[in-house]
């Protein structure tokens, strides 16, 4: 039986606005196809209004295109994160017919399995004695280097993930970018 590995280097994040990305899982053809659509929309609207849309408004225009298309859907599982109108951090998760959620965090594709329970203990600090729970948040940095080392544990453990993960730290003054290399052999 072999596997299912078209490519080990496609991207499965796009940058929506200054201030949100959409990453995708599943189809690869209607990945691309709703990317391209959803940059279509953000153009039009900021022609059309003179700024960028919001990362809420992102997530509900993205549920209503998913939704549209419910019987002939877009095989994609989707997650959206980016800023809202205060500066706060925003996470929606999709499914294939734009039933979304806002969540804390959220994990999409064939990882989902191995790091879903990463983030359950390290970022709600799920099964952790209430005494031993941090009081501080952490920094952007220490976040990053989380990121990292669940994506690493990650890509050892499951062959559908690819060779690296793209990294946008969206922060109110900007959007910077990391391609961190998950296989180093």
């Amino acid at each position: 039986m072999g596997y299912s590995i078209m490519s080990r280097t496609t991207s499965k994040i796009s940058k929506l606005t200054s201030k949100c990305c959409i990453a995708s899982s599943g189809c690869n053809a209607d990945q691309t196809t709703l990317h391209k659509y959803l940059k279509f929309r953000m153009q039009m609207y900021e022609h059309q209004h003179g700024k960028e849309l919001s990362a809420p408004a992102i997530g509900q225009m993205l549920a209503g295109t998913l939704y549209g298309r419910r019987f002939f859907p877009y095989y994609t599982f989707n997650v959206v994160g980016g800023l809202d109108e205060n500066g706060e951090g925003v996470v929606f998760s999709y499914d294939a017919v734009g039933c979304f959620e806002r969540l804390k965090y959220t994990v999409s594709g064939t990882g989902q399995a191995l790091i879903e329970p990463f983030l359950d203990n390290m970022v709600a600090y799920k099964n952790t004695d209430p005494a031993k729970k941090p009081t501080a948040s952490r920094t952007c940095e220490e976040t990053l280097e989380l990121v990292k080392d669940i994506f690493a544990s990650a890509g050892e453990r499951d062959i559908y993930t690819g060779d690296f993960v793209d990294i946008y730290v969206i922060k109110k003054d900007g959007t910077t970018y990391e391609q961190f290399p998950l296989k180093k052999d």
